[in-house]
C-alpha cells in the first residue's frame, strides 16, 4: 500500500449506510461490468461461487452492512469501511475479530484500470467473495491471530503470506491454474497476466512464502499455487509464529524484481 493517497474515507452515517454520487456509482457498475467476463474465464470455483452467494449489485456501490448481514450468517464474518491507509496492528486486529477493513472510497475514472491503493471495488468484488468460504474465513482470521501476536518487526514478514494467498493466491482446478486472490479477481490487467505462462509458479508452502517479498507496483513475477481449501484450513492450523522464526533463519530468497524503496 502507498505510504500516502490522493483519495478520502467516505463517513457512514448513523446507520451505517455511505452515500456514493451517480458518478461514484457508474465507475462500480463498468468496473463490474468489465470484470466479470473475466474472473469467469479465469477465477477459481471458489470465488465465482462466493460471488454467486452474494450476488452483488451491479448498478451502485454495495454497504458494507448489507454485505456483513449476509456474511454473518455464513462465516461469521462482517465488513466494516475504514480510512485507506490503516496500521499493520489495527489491520491484523480486526481480521482477528473477523472483521473485513474495506476502504470506503471508490476510484476516480483516471484510476479505473489501474489504481495503487485498496479501493472499494477491491475490497468488496474482491475480497468478499471467498469470505463466504469457511476454510478461507479461517485462514484470513489466524493470519490476524498470528499478526497482533508478533513482534512489530515481525509482521512484514507476516504480511507475506497474506499477499501470496488472500490477495495473489493462485489454485490448481480442473487440470489448469485459476485465479483466487482478492488482487487477481479486481484486476483488470493482472489477472490474465498470472494465469499465464509468463510468471513464475510454485506450490504453497507457508515457510517459503514467508521468505518471498514483493513489490506492491507491478504484476507478480511469482506466485503460490495451492491445490485446493484444505491448504488453507491446514496452514490456519499452524503455529505461524514459529513459521516466522524459521523463515528468519533461512532469511529472505533473491527477488525476481527490479528493486525499489517500497518493497515490503
Amino acid at each position: 500500500m502507498p505510504k500516502s493517497t490522493s483519495y478520502e474515507a467516505k463517513t457512514p452515517d448513523a446507520d451505517g449506510h455511505i452515500s456514493y454520487t451517480p458518478e461514484e456509482d457508474a465507475v462500480w457498475h463498468d468496473l463490474v461490468t468489465a470484470q466479470i467476463p473475466r474472473v469467469e474465464r479465469h477465477m477459481a470455483r471458489p470465488y465465482l461461487d462466493g460471488l454467486a452467494a452474494l450476488d452483488l449489485p451491479r448498478d451502485r456501490v454495495p454497504q458494507c452492512t448489507e454485505l456483513s448481514e449476509r456474511l454473518r450468517d455464513m462465516t461469521g464474518w462482517r465488513v466494516e469501511p475504514v480510512p485507506a491507509l490503516i496500521g499493520f496492528g489495527r489491520f491484523f486486529g480486526m481480521l482477528a475479530d473477523r472483521t473485513f477493513p474495506a476502504a470506503s472510497f471508490i476510484r476516480r475514472r483516471e484510476h479505473f484500470d489501474y489504481i495503487e491503493e485498496p479501493d472499494i471495488f477491491h475490497e468488496i468484488f474482491g475480497h468478499t467473495p471467498l469470505l463466504t468460504h469457511p476454510e478461507f474465513a479461517a485462514f484470513s482470521q489466524a493470519i490476524g491471530k498470528a499478526g497482533l501476536a508478533a513482534r512489530k518487526e515481525d509482521r512484514p514478514w507476516i504480511i507475506r503470506l497474506y499477499w501470496f494467498s488472500i490477495e495473489f493466491g493462485l489454485m490448481r482446478e480442473d487440470g489448469g491454474i485459476k485465479g483466487l486472490g482478492s488482487g487477481l479477481a479486481s484486476s483488470t490487467a493482472e489477472l490474465e497476466h498470472a494465469v499465464s505462462d509468463v510468471p513464475e509458479k510454485r506450490d504453497f508452502d507457508v515457510v517459503d512464502i514467508l521468505r518471498t517479498t514483493y513489490r506492491i507496483d507491478i504484476p507478480q513475477p511469482l506466485y503460490y499455487v495451492i491445490s485446493d481449501l484444505e491448504q488453507l484450513f491446514a496452514a490456519a492450523e499452524r503455529d505461524l509464529l514459529a513459521d516466522v522464526a524459521r523463515a528468519r533463519e533461512l532469511g529472505v530468497f533473491p527477488p525476481l524484481y527490479p528493486p525499489k524503496e517500497d518493497v515490503a
